[in-house]
């Protein structure tokens, strides 16, 4: 699909946003940003978010040296787009790293993006995620508790979560943990919803430890008919002052399936912060 057709499609959505993808084909040329930008400020709504996947726990210095510079073409591509937040990650769980060097690693080359970022107003982003399409191992960070390390070791205020309530059952572990452990840090978030094809979540926790590839019994689904607790994600948010971006993950089955999504979060968000438009 050309990012045209996408941006008209995606813009008849009650939203106010779209997030953008750093390794979509069209924007490999670099005249190309500010038309992209103007087509969707054209469609009254905005480019808030870039979702990018930097691998920063490679042994090799001068291979962490080129991602560094990957991130901050990424960060320049989102200024240029108008956007406020750009995705982190920590890099590949490669089975010889212990989680202190790997920790390591992932903070040195984040913190070495984080000047010019703020430079450009620009805030890191570092998701719970599972893996990029593209790796061989999983998310170093996944787990939680190596997570939690990550982001406490980065102290910056251009920096924080992009929390994902989906991506902590692809870990084998529970989502509303997690986001009280990270809640003060989170900026963002990805709105996603997930079920269980067979099994319980039991059977996913047994299945996932040491597991190589996404979960088989897990698969994305319409936003608040999956195994996310809503109520309890945005109460916790709302307590701690969250008015970000929602990002909606979701329309793997069409276009229908997105919109009742949306129509879904619209109501909820609307409980929680009744004053404030939504974002997403």
């Amino acid at each position: 699909m050309a990012l045209a057709e996408w941006i008209n499609l995606a813009s008849q959505l009650d939203i106010e946003g779209l997030e953008w993808y750093a390794g979509f084909l069209e924007m490999e040329n670099q005249n190309n940003w500010g038309k992209f930008r103007k087509m969707v400020e054209d469609q009254g709504k905005e480019i808030p978010m870039m979702c990018c996947s930097p691998d920063f726990t490679h042994p090799d210095a001068a291979f962490r040296q080129r991602e560094i510079q990957k991130q901050k073409h990424w960060i320049e591509m989102t200024y240029a787009l108008g956007g406020a937040y750009c995705r982190v990650l920590s890099g590949q769980r490669r089975p010889e790293l212990s989680t202190d060097e790997g920790v390591k690693l992932a903070a040195e080359c984040i913190e070495a993006c984080l000047p010019y970022a703020a430079e450009r107003n620009i805030t890191l982003i570092l998701e719970n995620h599972y893996k990029d399409d593209f790796w061989e191992y999983p998310e170093f960070a996944q787990k939680m508790d190596v997570f939690c390390q990550l982001i406490a070791s980065v102290e910056h205020p251009n920096f924080g979560v992009n929390y994902d309530p989906s991506n902590a059952f692809l870990a084998g572990e529970d989502p509303l943990e997690l986001l009280k452990r990270v809640s003060k840090r989170v900026v963002t978030m990805h709105a996603s919803d997930r079920y269980l094809k067979y099994g319980t979540i039991e059977d996913l926790q047994k299945e996932e430890e040491g597991a190589v590839g996404y979960a088989k019994r897990l698969s994305h689904g319409e936003i608040g008919k999956g195994l996310n607790d809503y109520d309890a994600i945005f109460s916790e948010l709302k307590r701690v002052g969250f008015d970000g971006w929602i990002s909606i993950e979701d329309g793997v089955d069409g276009m229908d399936q997105l919109e009742r999504s949306v129509a879904f979060l619209r109501k909820k968000i609307a409980v929680y912060w009744p004053a404030s438009p939504m974002k997403n």
